[in-house]
């Protein structure tokens, strides 16, 4: 009986060991499956060759099967790849944004330098894709960890069969990358088209970004542009440059938009309107550092070893003050602002006439004869509308709603009263600027980029994406010169207005502020400057892609409904 008895329990063990071993298999095979999900779907939403395909699936996959059988206790495999599974989790929600596009260098920056409560906005819009990322990668995570708790291992047959398999799926894969780079144009398949590896490589480039911003001061000690002014209004003057954030020049009256966004700057009759203007990048960490830097698009190590426009107009005699509605961020654009002689960060709530009441203060109470005032607006950042008070409301209804297609056109609306929200904040910094009596004034405004809305089958959204469309790039950008301006300065206000359609990207503004104030010095030059007769319009344009290289805007990953806008807005690339 005892013998029986012993027989029944060693069958009831093995039968718990098999039962736990296929248990423990399959979670393997649910932590490979999850894995391997971006991947396919990058497959499809991603112009790559078949052969590129097929290293895209079957090496990572390969990868994956052999990682998850590196150990016998598969958990804690599975608790080691927590990495891969975060850029898993991470491609999912920016391909639920996006619709494409692997996880770029600027993402990783921006994670470092967007403040939380613009986070927790766009989180709470794109609910959607983290409830998902949650469905598929929590339970694993929660079922690893109980295996590891239950100190579970897999079969020494199994991880065998397994492991041999993920080898076979890896080799055959590694053997397609051949005729991958064959018939790749870029030929850096590996570092551009394999994910993950692909996000390690921008990960690293991020990072080493980060830590040329981080010593920034290092690098431009010293550096001086050995400024002078060629020229001098009598008694004061006042250079105001306002930077605006997601400002797409389509949503704006001025530029042929069929509703009312800009009934007040529609009124000023002294206004410049620059019609062609395309921005250098499609994400405000890198474009305001570009619009407040002398560097040319494919000069970007440059940006690290010169300093920015405050330090000009204080090299030039000006009293220079930086005011933001923007949070520090401790990236280029502080680093920048930084070196005006008086910096000022606005707190909640932000809306952007708190730039003008402060301006206003400032000069109320300097002594000062030359002044220059940087205004960083929020503009019309996401979520839109928390960007303006609810006095300014009139496209209705304008609710805070899930980005999706079928609340476009409460999104399109709130983002509108955005816009006409800046028109009211442009109109009364130049109502007050027309009210300085005796006072040489000038404005320069453009935005550091456009915006997606769900505007076509595309059903893209924001800004930021790896590749770029026409509403990214199209931006809005004026000036405005007082009468006093234009008397002591006639020839510089005669060509803005000659170059209002002159091709331009926002190189061009740095160059044309130093020269709206007559600065002349190292790397200044008139060619670029909209305010000179000597403004170059056979210059190519460039945009300075994910990688920092500058490329021809055709080669941002603009898609046919792109030229059909640019088209529409008669602008060549």
């Amino acid at each position: 009986m005892n013998a029986d008895l012993n027989n029944a329990n060693k069958t009831n063990r093995r039968r718990t060991v098999k039962t736990r071993s296929r248990f423990t298999t399959l979670l393997t095979v649910y932590f490979f499956v999850a894995l391997i999900i971006p991947n396919c779907v990058l497959a499809n939403t991603e112009p790559y060759s078949v052969w590129t395909v097929e290293a895209l699936i079957l090496m990572p996959l390969g990868f994956y099967i052999m990682w998850s059988v590196a150990l016998r206790r598969s958990g804690v495999m599975i608790w080691l790849a927590f990495p891969f599974i975060f850029f898993c989790a991470f491609q999912i929600v920016l391909l639920y944004l996006f619709g494409n596009s692997i996880i770029a260098t600027d993402m990783f920056t921006n994670l470092l330098t967007t403040n939380p409560g613009e986070a927790g906005e766009l989180l709470g819009n794109i609910y959607p894709s983290v409830v998902l990322v949650c469905v598929i990668y929590l339970p694993l995570l929660w079922l690893a960890a109980r295996e590891i708790g239950h100190k579970r291992y897999i079969t020494r047959t199994a991880r065998m069969n397994i492991g041999l398999t993920g080898a076979a799926l890896f080799a055959v894969g590694l053997l397609a990358l051949w005729p991958a780079y064959h018939v790749s144009e870029e030929r850096h398949v590996l570092r551009d088209e394999i994910f993950p590896l692909n996000i390690m490589y921008n990960l690293g480039l991020s990072g080493s970004e980060f830590r040329k911003s981080y010593n920034f001061h290092k690098t431009s000690e010293g550096f001086t542009y050995e400024a002078e002014r060629t020229a001098e209004a009598p008694g004061r003057e006042v250079y105001v440059y306002i930077i605006g954030e997601a400002s797409r020049a389509m949503n704006w009256q001025l530029y042929g938009y069929g509703r009312e966004t800009n009934p007040l700057l529609s009124g000023v009759g002294d206004l410049v309107v620059f019609r062609d203007v395309l921005t250098q990048s499609n994400t405000t960490h890198k474009s305001v550092p570009l619009i407040l830097s002398s560097v040319a698009t494919g000069e970007h190590e440059e940006l690290y070893r010169r300093k920015g426009l405050p330090a000009l107009f204080n090299e030039a005699g000006f009293d220079t003050w930086f005011i933001s509605n923007q949070s520090p961020q401790g990236a280029m654009i502080d680093h920048l602002a930084h070196d005006a002689r008086h910096v000022i960060y606005i707190r909640s709530p932000r809306h952007d006439t708190q730039l003008l009441d402060e301006m206003r203060k400032a000069l109320e109470r300097s002594t000062s004869q030359k002044l220059l005032f940087v205004l960083h607006c929020y503009g019309s950042h996401f979520s839109y509308h928390q960007r303006y008070p609810r006095e300014f409301a009139h496209f209705q209804p304008d609710n805070d709603v899930a980005i999706a297609r079928q609340h476009r056109p409460m999104l399109v609306n709130a983002y509108d009263n955005s816009i006409r929200y800046t028109d009211y904040f442009l109109a009364q910094t130049i109502d007050y600027l027309r009210s300085l009596k005796g006072t040489s004034s000038a404005l320069l405004y453009c935005a550091d980029h456009g915006e997606d809305l769900i505007d076509d089958d595309r059903e893209r959204f924001l800004h930021a994406s790896p590749t770029t469309t026409a509403y990214q790039l199209y931006v809005a950008s004026l000036a405005w010169f007082s009468e006093d301006y234009r008397t002591h300065f006639p020839e510089k206000a005669a060509a803005a207005e000659a170059n209002e359609t002159a091709p331009a990207t926002t190189h061009a503004l740095f160059h044309t502020m130093a020269d709206m104030a007559s600065i002349r010095g190292r790397f200044l030059t008139t060619k670029v400057s909209l305010v000179s007769p000597d403004f170059d319009r056979t210059a190519p344009r460039r945009y300075l892609n994910d990688h920092n290289e500058a490329v021809p805007f055709r080669k941002t990953g603009l898609r046919h409904e792109d030229m059909e806008v640019f088209r529409k807005y008669g602008i060549e690339l």
